[in-house]
């Protein structure tokens, strides 16, 4: 429930989220002491750094951790110079990563940016406005703020995540947002994921960690790859069973060890099945037509050759065959998102013509075609001419440009190599 390892081995934010845990760990020890001294916010600097390096969707969790303790702080739980210094520690480490990442304008036109520059405003002028106020004023303002500096820096990036949420409420569709709603990673959390949660006991809270965990809770609802945060925070605040402060009144009547054992004792019995589950099945990562792909690519084309086709891929062909890619899984860049769309037109209705010419302008030399792409359907409205139809409707109707390819790919493309799920198409520049 934690990762996709049912689909594919650990991504980004597997490698990100140890630093997560680290980074609350001192959080949670800053806002206890009364006087918080340099080490501890040195020390959550470079948590937040080594957070924020591998994964590009570490600002959002931070936006959610950042607002959990502006509520935290209107509630008053929290004094406005504690506020201000873990407020300074995330800027600090946000600018570092802006460093870091070789000047990713991304973060700093960030939902997250714009959220931190909010909250120290408002604090400055805290004693001007009422606590309700304030929480509508940091909404307002982060989003306003997030536009103008977009648009002042000319930044569209992120773009993709506002439509990614506009169709989770509102039923938008474009290509970009077909390409990641289509996908079951991306999709709204499954039902028996929280009847697990609730059969295993996992459900408790307080003040900012459970406003955390509601964050998180509303992240992995929206995209349920983000489980990764949801799981494990759960799992957390489980341990506050055991608390005294928060539950010494029921140890005066109960031994604490007998409530532990009838809480774990109870646990066992969907915990034990859901494991037994996941023992049995077996099976091992196989792909012999990627690796004669592979192969063929290496013995018979040039080392600056370039490729095109579906990202998973060509991030293959990057890595083992050590050829040029004009695309690949990295969607967080406005210019890259244009190309991979281009790149996938070959899944479109357009002809053939106008879709050779793309490639050439790409400097593409061999194409990737991949016959489960034109036909496969995860859901309604989900194959990649189905995409294509939203974006394309003027070619709707037409056969796809892949099946056409599939039974000939002449005079436009010349077919290189075939095997059961790979074809490669040579692009002539005449």
């Amino acid at each position: 429930d934690c990762t996709r390892v049912m689909w594919t081995p650990p991504l980004r934010e597997s490698f990100s989220y140890p630093f997560l845990v680290l980074q609350m760990l001192l959080l949670t020890y800053i806002l206890r002491i009364p006087n918080i001294n340099k080490g501890s916010l040195i020390a959550l600097c470079v948590s937040n750094i080594f957070f924020m390096l591998p994964w590009q969707f570490a600002q959002f969790v931070l936006l959610t951790q950042i607002a959990s303790l502006f509520a935290v702080y209107i509630m008053g739980y929290i004094d406005s110079c504690k506020l201000q210094k873990i407020l300074s520690v995330h800027m600090v480490s946000l600018v570092v990563c802006f460093i870091l990442m070789f000047g990713n304008s991304m973060l700093l036109t960030s939902y997250y940016a714009a959220s931190l520059v909010v909250i120290w405003v408002s604090l400055l002028h805290s004693e001007c406005l009422f606590k309700v106020i304030e929480g509508c004023a940091w909404l307002v303002g982060t989003v306003t703020l997030k536009y103008l500096t977009s648009l002042a820096f000319g930044v569209a990036d992120d773009a993709h995540i506002g439509n990614i949420l506009k169709a989770k409420f509102i039923g938008y569709k474009d290509f970009d947002t077909l390409m990641y709603t289509c996908a079951a990673e991306f999709d709204f959390m499954e039902k028996e994921t929280n009847e697990k949660y609730v059969n295993i006991m996992l459900l408790c809270g307080v003040i900012y960690h459970a406003l955390q965990l509601l964050a998180y809770g509303v992240l992995a609802i929206l995209i349920m790859r983000l489980k990764l945060f949801l799981t494990p925070h759960l799992c957390v605040m489980a341990s506050l069973l055991c608390s005294k402060q928060l539950f010494g009144w029921l140890f005066c009547k109960i031994q604490p060890k007998t409530l532990v054992f009838a809480i774990l004792a109870l646990m066992a019995i969907e915990g034990s099945a859901n494991l037994q589950t996941q023992w049995n099945i077996m099976g091992e990562f196989s792909n012999l037509p990627q690796e004669e792909l592979l192969e063929w690519i290496q013995v018979n084309t040039r080392q600056d050759a370039v490729f095109a086709g579906a990202m998973p891929t060509m991030a293959s062909v990057k890595l083992s065959a050590l050829r040029p890619v004009v695309n690949h899984p990295h969607y967080e860049d406005a210019g890259l998102r244009a190309r991979t769309k281009i790149v996938y037109s070959m899944y479109s209705r357009k002809p053939a013509k106008e879709v050779k010419k793309e490639l050439i302008k790409l400097g593409v030399n061999y194409y990737i075609l991949e016959e489960s792409l034109c036909v496969s359907r995860k859901k309604p409205g989900c194959s990649m001419p189905e995409i294509w139809d939203v974006e394309d409707p003027a070619n709707s109707g037409r056969i796809p440009l892949c099946t056409l390819m599939s039974q000939d790919s002449r005079p436009y493309f010349i077919t290189v190599f075939e095997n059961s799920n790979y074809r490669v198409l040579k692009i002539p520049n005449e």
